[in-house]
């Protein structure tokens, strides 16, 4: 009970309810005057802001009351009840980084393993649209490249929803499969690989800029599911940014020019997810640690055969029960990796 409480108390000592308080009561006075309601983008992005600010400011005043009710030994609160609650907010302060709050894109590559390799690309897509779907968060997606027998070669797509990025963010890295395979007459054990990556979905106040120099554009057609040509004019749009090697295409919107500035968008939010895993290098190097970017980075095994195992290699957490993993059970894997960094 002691350390539930000492939770508690952290739990209320950084969560500035007051601040909380402030800021709902700053979005209501600006929702009484009338041009609030002009821009119907920004003043509905306002007041999904206020709903959730208003939700986390009920949890955190039933830990206040909770605490009282302790001092006073008045207990009617359900103890149950709030070891849940302290279990959920207390994951919140993790998530302050600086793109944390933001939504995320997506990328998921498949890697060695042909055919087997773009099925797997393909079981992971969905495991994160599952996974988006039962936060109730909203999915889009922006590039699509079918394989050519079954699954993905590459899929590409965002995530709009509070703390989507600071959540995802590490699930970024290598994720092998091992099961029989059905792509081959025998029934054959086969080893696949498939490559995530999520950054930042960042907003029109980012504080990166990018030199109009320093990409190299390609517009075509788009292709749709299955390659068939969508469009009869090149609305599709591919950049390199020269400075970096980042290649990224899009082909979501009916236009040229809003493919463009996607594409640009999703650039600036690789490059500050590149700033971001430059500082957190340095931090490790600084501690004689080291960590191998991209491919070498193998954070996670699904293996379907001979035994049922989900095991993140950072973390030590595993599962036996594969299917609900498979079908977006992230929650406990996602719960360990933020603990396990912000240990580091």
């Amino acid at each position: 009970m002691e350390n539930l409480i000492d939770r508690v108390k952290k739990i209320l000592n950084q969560a500035k309810l007051t601040d909380k308080k402030k800021e709902i009561r700053q979005i209501e006075i600006e929702a009484e005057k009338q041009e609030f309601w002009q821009d119907h983008e920004a003043s509905a992005k306002k007041m999904q802001q206020l709903t959730l600010l208003q939700s986390k400011v009920k949890k955190l005043e039933l830990l206040e009351d909770w605490l009282l009710e302790k001092e006073i030994g008045d207990e009617t609160t359900d103890l149950k009840e709030i070891e849940e609650l302290v279990a959920e907010l207390e994951i919140s302060l993790y998530l302050s980084g600086p793109y944390d709050s933001f939504g995320a894109i997506i990328s998921v590559h498949s890697g060695q393993g042909g055919t087997e390799a773009m099925d797997w690309a393909n079981m992971l897509h969905r495991m994160y649209l599952r996974y988006c779907e039962k936060q109730g968060w909203k999915t889009e997606e922006i590039d699509f490249q079918p394989g050519e027998e079954a699954g993905i070669k590459e899929v590409v797509f965002s995530v709009e929803g509070e703390f989507a990025y600071g959540l995802l963010k590490n699930e970024s890295g290598v994720h092998r499969l091992v099961r029989q395979s059905p792509f081959n007459a025998d029934h054959l054990r086969q080893t696949s690989f498939a490559l995530v990556e999520v950054v930042p979905l960042v907003d029109a106040s980012s504080s990166i800029e990018v030199n109009e120099q320093d990409i190299e554009w390609d517009f075509f057609r788009s292709g749709g599911k299955g390659g068939q040509n969508v469009n009869k004019v090149s609305t599709a749009v591919r950049l390199k940014h020269k400075p970096t090697g980042i290649i990224v295409s899009c082909q979501k919107e009916r236009s040229q020019e809003q493919n463009r500035q996607l594409a640009l968008k999703i650039l600036v939010g690789k490059l500050h997810q590149a700033e971001e895993e430059l500082q957190k290098a340095e931090e490790l190097a600084l501690r004689g640690k080291h960590v191998t970017p991209g491919w070498g980075n193998q954070i996670r095994s699904y293996i379907l055969h001979p035994y049922h195992l989900v095991k993140d290699l950072r973390t030590e957490y595993e599962e036996t029960n594969t299917d609900p993993v498979l079908d977006g059970g992230l929650d406990k894997f996602i719960e360990a990796e933020l603990r396990y960094y912000a240990k580091e």
